[in-house]
C-alpha cells in the first residue's frame, strides 16, 4: 500500500486542516477535494480559493475525485457517514482505499464499510480521539479493520498517529462513541450547570465547590473552553451524540443520556444560529456565553 494521491471528501474544519497537513508529507504527490459547497454558487467561489490556497485540487464531483485517488478520506458530518460512502461506492476504483474518519456508531461503520467493500475498495475505520484543531493531522486516532495495520504504517510514516484497535469493524467507532458521551456530556452539563448558576447569581459559590472536588481541572478556563467548542460546533456534536445514542442501542440499552446530550448540543446550536452568541468575542470567558443565552431568554 502505498498511496500517493490522497482525496477527501469534506472540506470543513477537518478536512482543511488535512488538506493541508496530507499535502506536506513525504511521499503524497498530490491531495484533492470534493464538497458540496464547491458546486453551490454562493459557495464555491471562496470555497474553492481556499482549497487552492491550500494547495488541494478541488474536484467538481464525487466521480472526480475518486477517479484521481488511491486513498480516499471521509470527513463529513456524522449524519451523512454513510450516505457518503454509498455515494463514493459506485466510483471508487478496486484497491482504493476508504479511510472514514466520521463520527458515526459501529453499525454504521459496518455498513459503510459493506459498501466500499463490495465495490472493491478497502474501508478503514477511525475513531479521532480528541479534538483535530490542536493537533492537526497528528491527532490520536484509532484504526479498525482488516486493511488497518497496512495504512496504519502508511499514515505513521507521514507522521501521523494512529494505532490500531482491532481487526474488527465496529471496535475503534465503539471506542470513539462511548468517550463521547463523557466529553460531549461534560460539554453539556457545564453549559446547563453555569447557565443557570450565573441566572441565580450563584456562580461564585458553586465553580469553587467543583475546583475543590476536582482540582486537577481549571473550571473556570475548562467552562469557556466548552462553550465555545459547542458554540461553534453544536450542530455536528450533535449529529455525534446521535450517533452514540445509537451505539447504546445496538448494545440494547436505552440512550436516556446519549439523547439528552445531543438535544442540549442542539439546542446551543440552534441558538447560535439565531445570533445569540454574535456579540460574544473571540477567546471570550465562559460569563458571556451565559450572559448571551440569559438576554435571549429575556428578550
Amino acid at each position: 500500500m502505498k498511496p500517493e494521491h490522497i482525496g477527501l471528501i469534506g472540506h470543513g474544519e477537518v478536512g482543511k486542516i488535512f488538506g493541508a497537513g496530507l499535502r506536506a508529507c513525504a511521499g503524497v504527490r498530490g491531495v484533492c477535494a470534493w464538497d458540496l459547497k464547491f458546486a453551490r454558487p454562493d459557495t464555491a467561489g471562496a470555497e474553492r480559493a481556499h482549497a487552492e490556497r491550500l494547495g488541494v485540487v478541488p474536484q467538481p464531483s464525487m466521480q472526480a475525485l475518486c477517479a484521481a485517488s488511491e486513498l480516499v478520506v471521509s470527513a463529513v458530518t456524522a449524519s451523512n457517514t454513510l450516505a457518503v460512502a454509498q455515494e463514493a461506492a459506485a466510483f471508487v476504483r478496486p484497491g482504493t482505499v476508504f479511510l472514514d474518519l466520521n463520527s458515526a456508531s459501529p453499525g454504521t461503520k459496518q455498513q459503510a464499510a459493506a459498501c466500499i467493500e463490495a465495490a472493491g475498495g478497502r474501508y478503514v475505520e477511525a475513531g479521532v480521539m480528541t479534538s483535530v484543531p490542536p493537533y492537526g493531522i497528528r491527532v490520536p486516532m484509532l484504526l479498525g479493520g482488516p486493511h488497518a495495520g497496512e495504512l496504519a504504517d502508511v499514515l505513521n510514516a507521514w507522521g501521523l498517529d494512529t494505532r490500531v484497535a482491532s481487526e474488527r469493524l465496529g471496535v475503534a467507532s465503539a471506542i470513539k462513541m462511548c468517550r463521547s458521551v463523557m466529553i460531549k456530556g461534560l460539554e453539556a452539563l457545564v453549559i446547563e450547570s453555569y447557565t443557570a448558576a450565573r441566572a441565580c447569581g450563584v456562580e461564585d459559590q458553586v465553580l469553587p465547590t467543583l475546583q475543590e472536588t476536582f482540582p486537577g481541572i481549571d473550571w473556570s478556563a475548562q467552562g469557556a473552553y466548552f462553550f465555545s467548542r459547542v458554540v461553534q460546533h453544536g450542530q455536528r456534536r450533535a449529529e455525534e451524540m446521535r450517533e452514540s445514542a445509537h451505539t447504546v442501542r445496538e448494545c440494547g440499552f436505552e440512550p436516556f443520556m446519549a439523547a439528552a446530550i445531543a438535544q442540549k448540543q442542539q439546542w446551543v446550536a440552534d441558538q447560535a444560529k439565531a445570533g445569540v452568541f454574535k456579540d460574544v468575542p473571540k477567546g471570550a470567558a465562559w460569563q458571556a456565553y451565559a450572559d448571551a443565552l440569559i438576554a435571549a431568554r429575556q428578550a
